[in-house]
């Protein structure tokens, strides 16, 4: 069982989906692990990956405009692709 979760490993090592993200602007990728760990890619590389994101000086107005309208992990659009692939899951026997 996976440490966050309690949940046994998926039986896939990753699964990846590409959607319109409304708070962004712009299409991102989610990617669920095995072990039910999520991250996407627009956060990772936009708000999480950028050094001194507590100054936003040198980014254009509109990324830090989406880089604060993104919520990252708890993303509901993460989160809701997460739980149907937990429920998809669990209902194929695992």
């Amino acid at each position: 069982m996976t440490e966050d979760t309690g949940l046994n490993p998926a039986k896939w090592q990753a699964t990846v989906t590409t959607v319109s993200c409304d708070r962004v602007g712009d299409f991102v990728t989610i990617v669920v692990n095995k072990d039910w760990s999520v991250n996407c890619t627009w956060y990772n590389r936009y708000k999480k990956g950028i050094p001194g994101i507590n100054s936003k000086r040198g980014l254009d107005a509109g990324l830090r405009k989406k880089m604060d309208n993104c919520s990252g992990p708890v993303c509901p659009l993460v989160v809701e692709y997460r739980t149907k692939l937990v429920q998809e899951e669990c209902s194929n026997g695992s």
